[in-house]
């Protein structure tokens, strides 16, 4: 399991609080994770659509671009994007499962859901 603890290692800032053969337990506490649901068609299977961490300010979404930069991700940056009823500044970066990560900062309230972008 190297390939997902390094990316996630890189992701978070951090190593892995407890690590055993082919398991790897985060133990993030800063900044907090947050689970958004949003409601599909009646007929599509519940999926996950993308992952996020928030954080407290544009700087901080600025400093992690550089540290996933200097880490070798690919990133790929928003700035006062709507999204899930909030402008936004983000920064883009696709998991080693091509799972769609995001650190972001909400800026204001929006009037509108428009979806996620996930654009790494």
């Amino acid at each position: 399991m190297p390939s997902p603890i390094a990316f996630y290692s890189k992701l978070f800032g951090t190593e892995p609080a407890k690590r055993r053969d082919g398991y790897a337990n985060f133990a993030v506490t800063e900044p907090p994770l947050k689970l958004v649901l949003i409601e599909g068609e009646a007929d599509e299977d519940t999926r996950l659509d993308h992952l996020g961490v928030e954080v407290a300010s544009t700087e901080d979404v600025t400093a992690a671009t550089t540290r996933l930069k200097e880490a070798g991700l690919a990133t790929f940056e928003e700035n006062d994007t709507s999204c899930c009823y909030a402008l936004q500044d983000k920064v883009w970066v696709t998991g080693p499962g091509k799972e769609p990560w995001e650190v972001y900062v909400v800026k204001a309230d929006a009037d509108t859901l428009e979806k996620a972008n996930t654009g790494a």
